[in-house]
């Protein structure tokens, strides 16, 4: 009898399990995935790929590699053409369907950014690759404490909303989906707001209050209103379900280690030899009759300007927009270490300089990774890293040097000025014409026209800040707080401490270009006979470059409460922090902006052209050759958009650290004691002293002892 009712039942689960199994592979069988790609115009980086699933059971995930793009979107936008991507389809069962594609490449600028962009990532891994996190030294996951509940301003359009009502108390426990607040507009609409997580509800904005007014533009923000505290921190995603990591990139460990190396091998002469670097750059120890051909003011000013560029305004905005104002504290403590470093470079560029029969000038890292290292024995290992730093020099003149301030200063320019936008290549075209009319002159007219311009843009730019900083005086205890307790005990939600941290040090070893060699190639034309002297002159560049001018930038976005805007670019947000003050200060940034790419493309020639005449001759003839391709491409720039090409040419800067910072740990003890010298003979004051100078120290004694 038993057996007789178990067969049935038996009979019965198999035929069950067989149509279960049956379905399954139909479901798998029929799910069919598509994929329409376009290109909508000869742009760079604006393909579009759209999936169309067929079969399957919905709602469908959507995978793509594309960070960017979300789980649930079917449509992925601004990919880059020419390049393989790929997306993953699962539906409500699991079943998954994978597929990859690449959106033909059209246009020959295309064509040509999607080749570089293998060479952009090769370059990226190498350095910005974390040795850290891949021998497991620390989790780079990135993890959050807390989630945000902000105003759905999506719904929020053309009126005024106040917060009618919480729903929940202070401190209850709610969960994912919940009703937590309703917003009432000036029409009686409702808006309802959900609870974004599961957690405990911390109230930030008072029942009653105004929240969105949207006629004065600040539905540009998100508006937060509470914060939803989990019981153990949850990592982060980016939109398309990939875990967001934090990392500790090698450059950035390279160039801070130099740094702090040469200020602790130097015996802080950052601090030391502060108050003499500012008596070099007034002119004090000038020798009209000394070698060289311009002065130590000139020397700090054209260095300067090559540094002080677009990444203190839209660079640190990015920085401190992701590391929070926590990253303030830790670019300005980078910018003090980055100060020894800067010394070293540019005391043996004056050192190992060759000054011909002309007077022409010949200076910077190839001649001392050379010539230095052959004194030292390690001719070969010279001669690798001078031609390796002269050619990464040539490249990075073309790009970061050139071609990505006249693109970024056109994009900011046409946005004040509309007639110029579709124009960029008559905006090239004149810009081009003005940057030649002072590189053609060589390093006398580069360096006349920097030392008016560098003060008067620099000055400009503080003033402006602190107008803003001034109008938002009373935020002033609040921000010190934020820029400590953002420093030292940091939200996961921005990165955690490991995040703002190296953002705060990568902003700074990016923005001064200590250990990028550079400047030594400005300072090498010096007039001087003591090279200890320009490696005190260079001390002020990080100073102004990071300690003042990106901190006032980083002050202007926290004191404005801008740190905090998500969805808008580095400038865009600086220029909105500019323009909460007042409506047409938007236009002094982007004057600004204009004077910071024009030096930074002034002074940049001039190291360019420098790494071609080491790899190519002397000849003056080559040197134009130089100028005026550095001119085309000046308008290249503007006029066409070259992505990969831009980011491979920015990075090739900070690969110019690698040569640049092994020749200096091999002669740092020449530095050392060269530095000796000079500062017994500067205590001891056998250093010459210009007669202006020695004539006030006269009256000014005469006036004392009377």
């Amino acid at each position: 009898m038993l057996k007789t009712r178990l067969f049935p039942t038996l009979l019965i689960s198999l035929l069950t399990t067989i149509v279960i199994a049956q379905e399954r592979v139909s479901s798998v069988s029929q799910m069919m995935v598509d994929i329409a790609l376009s290109n909508p115009s000869k742009e760079i980086n604006n393909g579009i790929a759209e999936v169309k699933v067929t079969g399957g059971k919905a709602p469908y995930k959507y995978k793509w590699s594309d960070p960017q793009t979300a789980l649930d979107e079917n449509t992925a936008a601004g990919l880059i053409e020419g390049m393989e991507h790929a997306v993953s389809v699962t539906d409500a069962d699991g079943n998954t369907f994978s597929k990859t594609f690449t959106i033909p490449a059209k246009s020959i600028t295309e064509i040509f950014n999607s080749n570089v962009q293998p060479a952009v990532d090769y370059l990226g891994a190498i350095l910005f690759w974390d040795p850290f996190a891949a021998i497991g030294v620390y989790d780079p996951v990135v993890y959050s404490d807390k989630s945000t509940v902000v105003v759905p301003l999506e719904e929020a359009t053309n009126e005024n909303f106040t917060l009618e009502k919480w729903l929940v108390s202070e401190g209850a426990t709610v969960e994912k989906g919940q009703e937590v607040a309703l917003l009432r507009g000036d029409d009686a609409k409702e808006i309802v707001v959900y609870a974004t997580a599961n957690g405990v509800v911390g109230q930030l904005v008072k029942e009653g209050t105004l929240i969105a007014d949207t006629r004065d533009g600040l539905s540009m923000s998100a508006i937060k209103i509470a914060d939803i505290q989990y019981e153990t921190p949850q990592p982060l995603y980016y939109p398309n379900g990939d875990i967001k990591t934090t990392t500790i990139p090698f450059i950035v460990i390279w160039l801070i280690l130099g740094s702090i190396f040469f200020t602790f091998r130097l015996k802080f002469i950052n601090i030391r030899g502060f108050l003499h670097s500012i008596d070099l750059a007034k002119g004090k120890y000038d020798d009209p009759n000394a070698p060289g051909t311009i002065t130590h003011f000139q020397a700090m000013a054209t260095a300067t300007s090559a540094t002080v560029g677009l990444g203190n305004i839209a660079g640190v905005a990015v920085a401190i927009s992701l590391g929070g104002a926590g990253a303030t504290f830790w670019m300005f403590t980078a910018g003090f270490f980055a100060m020894s470093l800067k010394f070293a470079e540019c005391t043996l560029g004056v050192k190992y300089r060759f000054i011909d029969d002309e007077g022409r000038i010949f200076g910077g890292p190839m001649n001392y990774l050379r010539y230095g290292l052959e004194k030292r024995n390690y001719k070969k290992l010279g001669k690798f890293l001078a031609a390796l730093f002269a050619i990464l020099g040539i490249g990075a003149s073309f790009g970061g040097g050139n071609m990505l301030q006249s693109n970024q200063a056109f994009k900011i320019v046409s946005e004040q000025l509309p007639f110029l936008q579709e124009h960029g290549f008559w905006f090239g075209v004149g810009f081009a014409f003005l940057v030649g009319m002072v590189i053609i002159g060589g390093i006398k007219s580069i360096a006349k026209v920097t030392e008016k311009v560098v003060p008067f843009m620099a000055i400009l730019y503080v003033l402006g800040c602190l107008v803003v900083i001034g109008t938002n005086i009373e935020n002033i205890g609040w921000a010190v707080r934020s820029i400590i307790d953002g420093a030292f005990s940091a939200q996961a939600l921005k990165g955690g401490f490991i995040g703002v941290l190296i953002i705060g040090l990568q902003r700074a070893a990016f923005s001064s270009e200590a250990g990028v060699g550079s400047a030594a190639i400005a300072h090498s034309a010096s007039k001087t006979n003591n090279p200890i002297a320009d490696g005190f002159t260079s001390l002020v560049e990080p100073f102004i470059d990071t300690m003042l001018v990106c901190s006032m930038t980083a002050l202007v976005l926290i004191f404005t409460g801008k740190h905090e805007v998500y969805g808008l670019g580095g400038v865009e947000l600086t220029s909105d922090a500019f323009g909460s003050v007042v409506s047409w200060f938007p236009m002094v940034l982007a004057v600004a902006v204009l004077l910071f790419a024009f030096s930074t493309m002034v002074s940049w020639s001039y190291y360019g052209m420098r790494s071609w005449t080491y790899l190519f001759g002397r000849s003056k003839k080559l040197e134009m050759v130089y100028k005026v391709l550095y001119l085309v491409f000046v308008v290249l720039g503007a006029s066409v958009s070259l992505g990969a090409v831009l980011s491979f040419a920015d990075m090739m800067i900070l690969a110019m650290s690698f040569p640049n910072i092994i020749g200096l740990y091999i002669l740092s003890p020449e530095i050392s004691a060269d530095m000796k010298v000079y500062w017994e003979k500067l205590k001891q004051g056998k250093l010459y002293i210009n007669p202006k100078f020695r004539e006030k120290e006269e009256v000014l004694s005469e006036s004392v002892s009377e």
